[in-house]
């Protein structure tokens, strides 16, 4: 009887060290692992960039991990600009970063094998580079008869650090970015080549973007479009160009006027905070379209961050007795035309070119209820017209009125086209255009896309003074005529 009971001890004593040792052996297979990760641009890209063991100085490099390990990544931000980190497949995304040294933690239990994808999920940056592989080994254990894991929950394709739509009263607090369109310095007058200093600054502004509806515009020097630039032929410019403190975003500008690599982007790639400055000469006549060109680039210009600069052939343009700046761009809003409160963008509109907004001088009404163009009868009016985009193209027209005469493309040195009705603008592109005025009224500027009347792009020519009878003259009817 004893011996069985010593037999029976040693059974159970045997069972419990078999249970300890799968426990210990469980243990050791599932691990804590850490990774840290820093955020730069390397070649003009945005990227992960690893730190420290066998990932360090890596870009976007390939997380490894087993099903059942617990991962923990540290993000700190490299540049300053604002990133996360997501692994959708897990539901698993930080929160966001910004400001150089500062760091962000995600943490998650890995739950099944494969290939997965982890990325940035501010707008954008995914598609600028931040995308990088997390791969997996082994399978999850289900106990028999259980039903399959739900999925994960989804991380969406954007993670903004502020609600998508604020409290009423934040839209009669958003500021003005409308450039006025008379803003814009006067002719050089004929003068030697001189060195010409640029002072550029890129600020991330809450704005108007319509009555009720404000937008997170990314603009050069607070306004849409930048400053007019007025250079002559064979000046060097010396551009300066400096990122606020509030930005969340690295920024740069690309001249179209500048012969060399990126147009001055190159030099120009500017975390918040900090300066850049580079020095080029203008060596072609013309009028030019500047932007950023930091990636995502379509996103950077689709926010505002375009201008025009004017290279004065050294005799100058011909005089006239009103000059005015207009560009015209696009929004792609998370909300739909017209939708009230405080929009974000939608990266996945923009690839898609599905615009919300189409815009004279950064928002509805700029150049009708709020700065319309003013003129006389009897007075010529040069517009310098720009295409910022990103996407579309233009059928620059103004209602009622014949351009005279229109720089095909913004070429100065070519001979100019006479007695133009409609003038095709590229997206990237410009054109001068000049007329006289001779009958009062209010003219509408368009593309004559008309659809586009619809999403916002008007502006007026406002003309005062003396009717001209042997020009026009009638009765007004209900009708537009156009």
């Amino acid at each position: 009887m004893r011996r069985r009971n010593v037999a029976l001890l040693l059974a159970l004593l045997g069972m419990l060290v078999s249970a300890c040792g799968g426990a210990a052996e469980s243990g050791t297979t599932a691990k804590e692992l850490s990774y840290t990760l820093s955020t730069g641009l390397v070649d003009g890209k945005m990227a992960f960039i690893g730190v420290g063991g066998d990932i360090d100085g890596t870009l976007n490099p390939t997380l490894r991990a087993s099903v059942g390990d617990t991962v923990t990544v540290t993000l700190t931000s490299g540049e300053g600009a604002q990133h996360d980190i997501a692994f959708p497949d897990f539901g698993a995304a930080s929160e966001p970063v910004s400001g150089q040294g500062n760091s962000t933690i995600v943490s998650f239990v890995v739950d099944k094998g494969g290939t997965f994808p982890y990325y940035c999920v501010v707008a954008g940056h995914r598609q600028a580079g931040m995308e990088g592989n997390f791969e997996v080994t082994g399978e999850p254990a289900a106990p028999a008869g259980a039903a399959p894991d739900a999925e994960p929950a989804a991380v969406a394709a954007t993670a903004p650090s502020e609600p998508a739509v604020r409290p009423a009263d934040a839209a009669a607090e958003a500021a003005d970015i409308v450039r006025d369109p008379a803003d814009l310095p006067a002719p050089l007058g004929e003068r030697e080549p001189q060195t010409v200093r640029i002072d550029l600054e890129t600020v991330e502004v809450d704005g108007q973007l319509a009555g009720g509806t404000t937008y997170t515009y990314w603009t050069f020097n607070r306004q849409v479009p930048g400053p007019f630039l007025r250079v002559k032929l064979g000046d060097t410019l010396e551009v300066h160009l400096k990122n606020s403190t509030s930005s969340t975003m690295t920024h740069s500008v690309d001249f179209h006027a500048v012969t060399g690599p990126g147009g001055g982007a190159t030099m120009t790639q500017t975390p918040p905070g900090q300066e850049t400055m580079f020095t080029a000469k203008a060596i072609n006549p013309g009028l030019f379209v500047y932007h950023c060109a930091t990636p995502m680039v379509a996103d950077h210009i689709a926010n505002g961050m375009y201008g025009l600069i004017l290279v004065e052939p050294p005799e100058g343009l011909p005089p006239v007795d009103r000059e005015f700046y207009v560009m015209q761009g696009e929004l792609y809003t998370g909300g739909a035309f017209g939708e009230k409160g405080h929009q974000l963008p939608d990266v996945e509109k923009l690839l898609g070119e599905e615009a919300e907004y189409f815009v004279f001088n950064g928002a509805v009404g700029a150049l009708t209820e709020q700065k319309p163009l003013n003129a006389n009868v009897g007075e010529t009016v040069r517009i310098y017209f720009g295409v910022g985009g990103p996407n579309f193209t233009s059928s620059f027209h103004v209602i009622g009125e014949i351009f005279d005469r229109v720089y095909d493309f913004a070429s100065l040195t070519s001979e100019p086209l006479a007695d133009v009705q409609t003038t095709m603008v590229p997206t990237g592109g410009a054109t001068v255009v000049e007329f006289a005025v001779e009958v009062p009224g209010r003219y509408i500027l368009v593309d004559h896309s008309l659809s586009r009347l619809e999403r916002g792009l008007a502006g007026f020519l406002i003309v005062g003074g003396d009717e001209h009878a042997s020009i026009f003259a009638g009765s007004p009817t209900s009708g537009s005529g156009h």
